[in-house]
């Protein structure tokens, strides 16, 4: 939840509160259980999906563990997993993120919402790629993006269009994929690839920014190990956040 995937969550009592899916809802971990719940109705399968609770991480730690490398970083905090988010919700999310921190990003995000999204009682869903694609970037001053203001707006626009098509993120080949998002201003390989990976369930995308690529260069010199290719998202995740806790970058 804090390790710059999602950017509606924040820490309640023992675990976390946000917008998820269009309902509010609360979530904790006790030991091996997750414990999800909303004073709106869930659709168990639903978050089952989106927090990737319905992927089988014993089979895929113990290919990334073939690697002993992988297997001292995957050990070291075992629990990360990939979310499956909204595309279109995490496309915008991380045109915010370019050049960001986490807290800043959540903030703009935060008002993004209040402006922008439909008001569900207490809280407010995500604004959709219609309503975005109607503003302006005057429009979206108060939510102090900076220059990303006309980057979400051509975002909405190019998805109402049909130019950013949801499928075919998901299924197409991964480069023509990439292509399409990188079709919106402002978007480039990172931001396409953290779009991918955290939303469209591409797990051999690897998102490289300037913080990865330290990591990769201290840690696996070579490259990858060819045990993590087919879920090199996955190793991303565990080499971003052991490297991180570790001061190797």
């Amino acid at each position: 939840m804090e390790s710059g995937q999602t950017f509606r969550f924040k820490s309640f009592n023992d675990g976390y509160q946000g917008v998820a899916l269009g309902k509010e809802i609360f979530i904790k971990q006790e030991d091996d259980k997750i414990e999800i719940s909303s004073s709106d109705s869930l659709a168990g399968a639903d978050f089952n999906r989106y927090f990737s609770l319905d992927i089988d991480y014993k089979k895929i730690k113990k290919q990334l563990s073939l690697d002993p490398t992988l297997e001292e970083i995957v050990e070291f905090a075992p629990g990360i997993r990939v979310m499956r988010q909204p595309v279109f919700e995490t496309l915008i999310t991380f045109i915010i993120s370019q050049n960001n921190n986490i807290p800043r990003i959540s903030g703009i995000v935060e008002r993004l919402c209040d402006n922008f999204g439909e008001d569900k009682g207490g809280y407010r869903d995500f604004p959709t790629a219609g309503v975005l694609s109607e503003l302006s970037p005057e429009d979206l001053a108060p939510i102090r993006a900076g220059f990303r203001d006309k980057y979400i707006i051509d975002a909405a626009i190019k998805w109402t269009d049909g130019i950013v098509r949801e499928e075919f993120l998901k299924t197409a080949p991964l480069d023509s994929a990439r292509d399409m998002l990188m079709k919106i201003k402002g978007v480039g390989p990172k931001v396409a690839d953290c779009v991918l990976l955290f939303s469209a369930n591409r797990l051999e995308t690897f998102p490289k920014d300037v913080w990865i690529k330290r990591a990769m260069e201290s840690l696996f010199p070579d490259g990858l190990p060819e045990c993590a290719r087919e879920y090199a998202g996955i190793a991303q995740q565990y080499i971003f956040h052991y490297a991180r806790n570790r001061q190797i970058i």
